[in-house]
């Protein structure tokens, strides 16, 4: 099964350093479990997704996505509503790496992450990241986007 390796961080305030892409995002999710397993429709630069990921965090997680039409997505997305967050992802080369920098919009405005996909979790471990990168907030329940979807903002970003 494919594994999402990652690291992420809260950005730093100011300037976007320079991008190399732009997508916008929109997520929803259909289903959240305790047990850590999430169902989300996901259009990503005019893609559409249905991924499935399971895990409880830390640096890696199983994750399998399976492309959608246009049709499928707009049938499925009524059934996000409360859990759904909009948000533009840049990409941001850092040594032989991309950064996914996420700006978050609407109800979420004012949050800014960063993060970073590894091959190997020894990998992700020995990455120092830039001094742009703001604290790690990798495995913080508070800041995964399933929570950030229903519950709104850490109390912190209020």
């Amino acid at each position: 099964m494919p594994l999402e390796i990652e690291r992420k961080f809260l950005l730093v305030p100011g300037e976007l350093p320079p991008t190399t892409a732009t997508e916008p995002i929109e997520q929803g999710y259909l289903a959240v479990t305790e047990e850590g397993v999430e169902v989300r429709l996901r259009r990503i630069a005019g893609q559409c997704v249905l991924g499935v990921k399971h895990g409880h965090g830390g640096l890696s997680r199983t994750e399998v996505e399976c492309p959608l039409t246009d049709a499928e997505f707009e049938e499925l997305w009524p059934a996000t509503a409360g859990r759904r967050l909009v948000k533009t992802r840049y990409s941001v080369p850092v040594r032989d790496l991309v950064a996914s920098v996420d700006v978050y919009a609407h109800e979420l405005a004012g949050l800014r992450t960063v993060e970073v996909e590894f091959a190997t979790e020894d990998a992700a471990r020995a990455f120092t990241p830039p001094d742009w990168f703001g604290a790690e907030i990798t495995g913080v329940r508070e800041y995964k986007n399933r929570l950030l979807a229903v519950e709104g903002l850490p109390e912190v970003l209020h």
